[in-house]
């Protein structure tokens, strides 16, 4: 089981005339800021056309996954939406944009849905999962349900691309909610 509240991860970067270096994960740095996961896989993918959206996407216990999220290339807004039933912030959604200049993360545990959006082509995201992809287990939200109001970045009049599986996911008004809440609150990031 991951731990601790969806959180934006601001690795320091060290720099001189080469370039910079960054640590991503620690296990002690990270379980200081009260993130705790066992990393099972790593994920890797590329997106051409600008505004490609990836989500909402969820596994549902006991197949659950934490996900800690960067973009190495380009710049995308990477959205969390609470689906913990009980929660007191149920359907509520945090973002920010992480790019490969900002070299932000964010961190999304278990208990909400995830979903990123490019803002320019050729994007690359890196992310790590706490358990690793099982199909049968696969859950999502719709990217425009009006429920959740998410205020994607798009240009007025421009559909993101979309995955035919993203084309047909539930709205939260359809969803039996997976988690309990667990006492971890959603902060905003962005």
């Amino acid at each position: 089981m991951s731990e601790g509240p969806v959180q934006l991860v601001e690795p320091r970067r060290f720099a001189d005339a080469r370039g910079w270096f960054a640590e991503t994960w620690s296990a002690a740095a990270f379980a200081a800021r009260g993130i705790a996961c066992d990393w099972a896989q790593d994920n890797h993918s590329l997106s051409r056309p600008a505004f490609t959206l990836r989500g909402l996407h969820f596994q549902l216990p006991p197949h659950a996954q934490a996900k800690l999220v960067r973009c190495v290339r380009g710049r995308v807004f990477d959205v969390a939406v609470d689906v913990r039933a009980g929660s007191p912030t149920y359907g509520r959604w945090t973002a920010a944009e992480l790019s490969a200049e900002n070299g932000r993360q964010l961190f999304v545990p278990e208990g909400f849905a995830h979903a990123f959006l490019t803002l320019e082509p050729e994007c690359e995201v890196l992310y790590k999962c706490s358990a690793p992809y099982a199909p049968a287990a696969e859950g999502g939200l719709r990217w425009d349900d009006p429920d959740l109001a998410i205020a994607w970045p798009l240009p007025a009049g421009t559909a993101p691309e979309l995955s035919d599986k993203d084309r047909v996911l539930p709205g939260l008004a359809d969803l039996a909610p997976p988690f309990a809440y667990d006492g971890r609150p959603l902060v905003p990031v962005g």
